[in-house]
């Protein structure tokens, strides 16, 4: 899974406008650290939108990918990016693109901000959300796309539990 370079990636937040990767690593360590004693979901997920460009026939799809930090019983934050690709042209290739996204960006980050830790360790859950479910036409890409997740070390959640990606990516595609 070829790594993001996030040095050059841009985050928007609506409490904190735009920011870049050290500062969203920042934001979401206080958050941790504002009550260490609770259960935390470190949470990364992709959505996608098609889009035509200039009534052409080119289509264009707008790849969000949001990573929130939610603390169980009281609320998060969360921090979106987005990213344009072309030559999608297929609901497989739609949701492969989604999920690596997703396992480039967690790939990336999560090295990033282990180590912005200094050795603390909060209790959090990292898991990578993915936009299918059990109804739909999803539905038959399921154990693939969760084994492609757990293969590269993640915990998978899927609808209804993927908020990360039908949700809060979903609000901003």
């Amino acid at each position: 899974m070829k790594n993001l370079d996030l040095a050059s990636e841009r985050f928007v937040s609506l409490s904190h406008g735009e920011l870049a990767i050290d500062e969203v690593i920042e934001k979401i360590k206080l958050f941790l650290e504002e009550d260490s004693k609770s259960e935390y979901s470190l949470v990364i997920g992709t959505d996608s939108s098609e889009k035509f460009e200039n009534g052409d026939k080119k289509r264009t799809v707008n790849l969000i990918t949001a990573v929130v930090v939610h603390r169980k019983g009281f609320g998060g934050k969360y921090f979106w990016k987005k990213k344009c690709i072309y030559n999608i042209h297929s609901l497989r290739q739609k949701i492969y693109a989604e999920t690596f996204e997703s396992l480039a960006f967690a790939g990336s980050f999560v090295p990033v901000f282990k180590k912005s830790l200094n050795g603390h360790s909060p209790n959090y859950k990292l898991e990578i959300h993915v936009d299918i479910g059990e109804h739909g036409d999803t539905r038959e890409m399921i154990k693939e796309i969760v084994g492609i997740v757990t293969g590269n070390g993640f915990v998978a959640k899927t609808k209804p539990d993927s908020y990360g990606a039908s949700f809060i990516a979903d609000k901003h595609t």
